[in-house]
C-alpha cells in the first residue's frame, strides 16, 4: 500500500488545517457547541464554498470524484477543530449511501444540493433497546395505495434534528432480528407524522429521537432494491467507520503533542515533570497507541474499496484497535494533565469526551473485537 498522499492531497489538508487555525479556534467552537442548532450553517456554507462538501461526491452529480482516502484526509485535517458540522451524516454516509445505491433519480435531486450545501442529511438505522446489532430493525413499511406507510421510532439518530432528509431502515417483512426484510428509504423529514425530539450526546454534539406515525412515502423512495437494505447499512456503517477512524488518529495526535508540551511546563519538586522517567513512557505508550491507529485508518479507508466479507472484518478490526487506542491515549492524556484536564475551559477535556464518543459511534472496541473475531472463525470453518 502506498502512505504518500498526492500533491493535491496534501493541498487539501494544508488548507483544512489552516481553516481551522484561523476560523473554527476551540473559543469559537464553543460559542457554535451553545447555540440553539449545535453547529454553524456559515461554516456548513464556507465548507461548500472550499469544495470540501464536494471532494468524494461523483463528478457526474456535482462532485469532484474523490475516494475514501480524500475523506481521511478532510477528516484528520479538521480534527483538532472537531467540527460540529454533520459532515459525517451527510457527506460520507447520507451522500455516499446514494452515490452507492440510489437511483438515478435520487443521485440528481440529493447529491447536487448536498454539495451545495443546500442539503442536510441524517442516518436513522439506530433503535431503543438495540445495542449495535445491524440487522435489528422493528420500525415497518407496510404497503400503501401510493407507496409506503411507515410507523416506529428510531433513537440517537446524529444530527437528527437538523436533517432535512432521512436515510431511513424499516422492515417491510419478517421478524426484527431477521437478516432479510430490511429495507432503506429517503424521507422527508418534515414530513407530517414525523415527531423530533433533541438529545445531546456525552461530547455536547446533537442527535434526536425520531417517531413516526402514519408516515406516508413514495414507492420511489425506496434506496436500493427493497428487502436487501442490509448490505447497504452494513456499508453506511463501514462507512462511518472508516471516517472516525481517521478523526480519532488526528485528536490522538493533537493530545500527544499537548500533553508533551505542558510536561516541559509543568514543574514539581522545582523541576519539569516531564524529565521524569515514568511520565515519558507514558507518553511514548501514547504515541505508539495512535501511531498504530493511524495504520489501521489507512487500512480502514483502503478497506472500503474490497468486496464483502473482507471489507466488513478488515473495517472492525480498524475501529477495534483506534477504539482501544482512543481510551488508553484519552485517558492517560488526562491522567497526565491531572484534574485541568476535566475542566470544561481546556480543549483537552473536549478532545477526551469526542474520543469516548468515537469509540462508541457505529460499535465500541469490544464489540468490533467480537465481530471480527466471529468473522474470522468463519472463513476459517
Amino acid at each position: 500500500m502506498n502512505f504518500n498522499f498526492s500533491d493535491e492531497q496534501e493541498q487539501l489538508r494544508e488548507m483544512l488545517q489552516r481553516f481551522v487555525r484561523q476560523d473554527y479556534s476551540f473559543d469559537k467552537r464553543r460559542e457554535i457547541l451553545a447555540s440553539s442548532e449545535g453547529f454553524s450553517r456559515e461554516i456548513w456554507k464556507r465548507l461548500a464554498d472550499l469544495g470540501v462538501l464536494a471532494m468524494t461526491l461523483p463528478s457526474a452529480h456535482g462532485g469532484l470524484g474523490g475516494d475514501a482516502f480524500d475523506s481521511l484526509v478532510i477528516m484528520d485535517a479538521t480534527s483538532r477543530g472537531m467540527l460540529l458540522e454533520p459532515y459525517v451524516s451527510t457527506v460520507v454516509i447520507g451522500a455516499g449511501l446514494i452515490a452507492h445505491a440510489g437511483s438515478e433519480a435520487q443521485r440528481a435531486e440529493i447529491l447536487p444540493a448536498v454539495a451545495a450545501g443546500e442539503r442536510l442529511l441524517a442516518f436513522a438505522h439506530q433503535e431503543s433497546g438495540v445495542r449495535f446489532e445491524r440487522q435489528q430493525v422493528a420500525l415497518r413499511a407496510s404497503v400503501d395505495a401510493d407507496g409506503w406507510l411507515l410507523n416506529g421510532s428510531k433513537n440517537l439518530v446524529l444530527d437528527g434534528v437538523s436533517a432535512d432528509q432521512l436515510l431511513l431502515s424499516a422492515r417491510i417483512a419478517g421478524d426484527a432480528r431477521d437478516a432479510a426484510g430490511i429495507s432503506l428509504f429517503v424521507v422527508d423529514a418534515n414530513s407530517t407524522g414525523i415527531r423530533r425530539r433533541g438529545i445531546s450526546t456525552h461530547d455536547g454534539r446533537r442527535a434526536a429521537q425520531i417517531d413516526f406515525e402514519n408516515v406516508r412515502v413514495g414507492a420511489d423512495s425506496v434506496i436500493g432494491v427493497p428487502g436487501q437494505g442490509l448490505e447497504l447499512i452494513d456499508l453506511a456503517l463501514d462507512l462511518g467507520i472508516a471516517a472516525v477512524c481517521a478523526e480519532a488518529v488526528g485528536i490522538m495526535d493533537a493530545l500527544v503533542k499537548e500533553t508533551s508540551e505542558y510536561l516541559k511546563q509543568r514543574k514539581q519538586f522545582g523541576v519539569a515533570i516531564g524529565s521524569f522517567q515514568v511520565l515519558q513512557h507514558r507518553v511514548v505508550d501514547m504515541l505508539m497507541s495512535s501511531e498504530q491507529a493511524r495504520s489501521m485508518s489507512y487500512l480502514a479507508a483502503h478497506s472500503l474499496t474490497l468486496a464483502q466479507p473482507q471489507r466488513s472484518r478488515n473495517l472492525a478490526a480498524a475501529k477495534a484497535v483506534v477504539g482501544q487506542a482512543a481510551r488508553l491515549v484519552g485517558q492517560s492524556a488526562v491522567q497526565l494533565h491531572g484534574g485541568i484536564a476535566v475542566c470544561d475551559e481546556v480543549v483537552v477535556s473536549h478532545w477526551f469526551k469526542r474520543l469516548t464518543m468515537i469509540n462508541i459511534n457505529f460499535g465500541d472496541a469490544e464489540h468490533h473485537l467480537a465481530r471480527f473475531s466471529d468473522q474470522l472463525a468463519a472463513t476459517e470453518a
